[in-house]
């Protein structure tokens, strides 16, 4: 039962960046240059799915995959770097939508 739910969060993770990948040619073919949505809005909703379901991607697959110990810590150092900058970006786009929350 674990393996099964282990693999499910690897799923998840590939179903974010899938997803995100098809959002980011759905804009590119569906939205004329210039127009539509806030450009730096655009930014933060492409990449943060991204690098969350690469995140949730790198956290199970070594151990499944019964990587070395040496792989392991590799990909959990870059693991969470990928954690401390999809927190930054979460940051920023919380304060961008409050800010603007808070003119308006």
């Amino acid at each position: 039962m674990l393996r099964f739910m282990d693999w499910s969060v690897v799923t998840m993770g590939c179903v974010l960046v899938l997803a995100s990948l098809g959002s980011r040619w759905w804009e590119r073919v569906k939205v004329p240059k210039g127009q539509g949505l806030d450009q730096g809005m655009r930014f933060f909703w492409a990449w943060l799915p991204l690098l969350t379901g690469l995140g949730m991607i790198a956290a199970k697959v070594p151990g499944l995959l019964r990587a070395p110990y040496t792989v392991v810590e590799i990909v959990d150092a870059l693991n969470f770097v990928t954690a401390v900058v999809v927190l930054v970006i979460a940051v920023r786009l919380g304060r961008r939508v409050f800010r603007a929350r808070t003119i308006t």
